[in-house]
C-alpha cells in the first residue's frame, strides 16, 4: 500500500470522527439526563482525533509514493487499518 493511499483513508476517518464529535456535542444539549454521556464521548473522540492527526503528521513526512510496509510492520499496518475501518464505517451520529 502506498503512503498516499493510507493518507486518503486516514483523511476520511478524520472527517468521520470530526462529524461524530460535533454530533455528540450537539446531543449534549438535548437532555440533562444524557448530557454527561455525550460530553464524555465527545472528549473521548477528541482524544482519538488527536491521535489520528499525529499519525497523519507522521505519514505526511514520508514520500507519498513509498510503500507503507517499508516504514511499518505488516502487523502494525493491519491493526491500524482495522481501527480506521471501524471508525470510518461507523455512523457518526451513533458514536
Amino acid at each position: 500500500m502506498k503512503v498516499r493511499e493510507l493518507l486518503e483513508i486516514l483523511d476520511e476517518t478524520i472527517a468521520t470522527v470530526r462529524i461524530a464529535i460535533v454530533s455528540n456535542q450537539q446531543r449534549a444539549f438535548e437532555s440533562p439526563h444524557t448530557s454527561y454521556e455525550f460530553t464524555q464521548r465527545a472528549i473521548e473522540l477528541q482524544e482519538d482525533l488527536d491521535d489520528l492527526l499525529k499519525a497523519r503528521d507522521a505519514l505526511a513526512k514520508l514520500d507519498p509514493e513509498d510503500e507503507v510496509e517499508n516504514h511499518y510492520s505488516q502487523e502494525e499496518l493491519e491493526e491500524f487499518l482495522k481501527l480506521l475501518e471501524l471508525l470510518r464505517t461507523a455512523e457518526p451520529h451513533a458514536f
